[in-house]
């Protein structure tokens, strides 16, 4: 098998698992008055339980940057994904309040190990191919969550249970996951030898911390349209409950188009120049949500999120590995952290803010923060971070040669 071929196949895999992940968080999160339901969760107790998940996926997100160091991460893409959908079934089938609980667990630890191998996995394939491809990975997320967001509000529809909901979920995922496992293991060429700070002592990992910073706004922002667009564009807009559900639709549709699209403006102009101009969008779309004078209006902005939003983690993950070449794994586990510290701290926040200042108001503040990657956007394309390969310089014409065809 020739080294173009093999990164293909492992180029392929690693997007069906991404797609297969962005199914099963969907079914998760999309069915959570289900599950309170049916465990009879008190509305007092959910935030816990909700805040445990990805409190636990941090932990399994270290974990895992210990564990590749030893067995590699495509071993661990290989065991934590298919127990995210165990664990998921382990959610849907218990009876018990503890049955909930210890299934949750199992799945934020899961969930934790799998973000940070398959992040650390695309990483290693962009490095391998010599040109940006990690959007397209994150498009095949947003692909699956919008497709397992549609399974859930199908089997609502129809009334079909948990139990059944997420065993046909993972009868129809598993054997591809199953199959994709041996591919995994495309490695990448040796890089050049590594800049002083690429090192993985303490404070060898300085340069990171303003991705780290980034990432966090970023996922502040997300999780502020996941969690409050439905509830402002009603409340607050004066929108029907049918057209609360439509924002977060449109913002995932957005997402994977800008993620879809993303790589290419990526090699022709360079990953700051890609985020700049993401960060701008997403600050401009929630100032259009925070002065609409209507749902419509609103749910314009929520678009402009979705497209300048989706641009940011991805490039974030892929700027570590630039930054790390020779620690490229456990620069992106401890990068992936901060995914899930942005998930907690952003609705809280935004939550606070519009109870005890205004609803609108509120929005300004992931406006503010997610500009901070302004003032890092050189962290994602100087050149002590490249490659050493033309395709992340600015003013690319031509990256299809070679391996870059792939």
């Amino acid at each position: 098998m020739t080294e173009h071929v093999r990164l293909r196949r492992a180029r392929g895999a690693l997007g069906f698992c991404f797609l297969a992940q962005g199914v099963a968080f969907a079914l998760l999160v999309t069915r959570i008055p289900a599950i309170q339901d049916r465990y009879r969760i008190s509305d007092a107790l959910l935030p816990a339980f909700l805040a445990a998940v990805p409190v636990l996926a941090g932990v399994g997100s270290v974990a895992a940057g210990r564990l590749v160091r030893s067995v590699g991460a495509a071993a661990v893409l290989r065991w934590s994904q298919p127990l995210v959908l165990l664990a998921l079934l382990g959610v849907g089938a218990g009876r018990t309040l503890g049955h909930a609980a210890a299934a949750l667990a199992v799945f934020g630890l899961a969930v934790g190990a799998l973000d940070a191998s398959m992040n650390m996995l695309g990483v290693s394939l962009q490095q391998a191919c010599g040109r940006s491809i990690m959007l397209g990975f994150h498009a095949a997320y947003s692909l699956g969550g919008i497709a397992g967001a549609s399974a859930a509000w199908a089997a609502a529809h129809w009334h079909l249970g948990l139990p059944a909901t997420y065993l046909a979920a993972a009868a129809v995922l598993l054997p591809g996951i199953i199959a994709a496992g041996p591919l995994h293991a495309a490695g990448r060429p040796a890089p050049p030898e590594p800049a002083p700070q690429d090192a993985p002592g303490p404070g060898g990992f300085r340069s990171l911390l303003p991705l780290c910073l980034v990432m966090t706004c970023a996922y502040i922002g997300d999780s502020t349209v996941s969690n409050w667009s439905a509830k402002y564009v009603q409340d607050v807009l004066g929108g029907s409950e049918q057209l609360a559900t439509l924002p977060y639709n449109l913002y995932m549709a957005t997402t994977l188009a800008g993620r879809a699209a993303g790589d290419l403006g990526v090699r022709r102009f360079g990953a700051a120049a890609v985020v700049r101009a993401g960060a701008l969008l997403a600050a401009g779309g929630f100032a259009v949500v925070a002065a609409a004078p209507g749902p419509w209006v609103g749910m314009a902005g929520f678009t402009l999120l979705g497209l300048g939003l989706c641009v940011i983690v991805p490039q974030t993950f892929a700027a570590a590995g630039r930054l790390y070449p020779r620690s490229s794994d456990a620069a992106v586990a401890r990068l992936n952290i901060f995914n899930y510290a942005g998930f907690l701290i952003g609705s809280p926040l935004v939550g606070a803010l519009g109870d005890s200042w205004s609803h609108r108001g509120a929005m300004l503040v992931p406006a503010a923060l997610v500009l901070v990657t302004l003032l890092y956007a050189r962290s994602f394309g100087s050149s002590g971070a490249l490659y050493g390969v033309p395709h992340e310089q600015s003013r690319v014409g031509d990256v299809g040669r070679g391996r870059d065809r792939l």
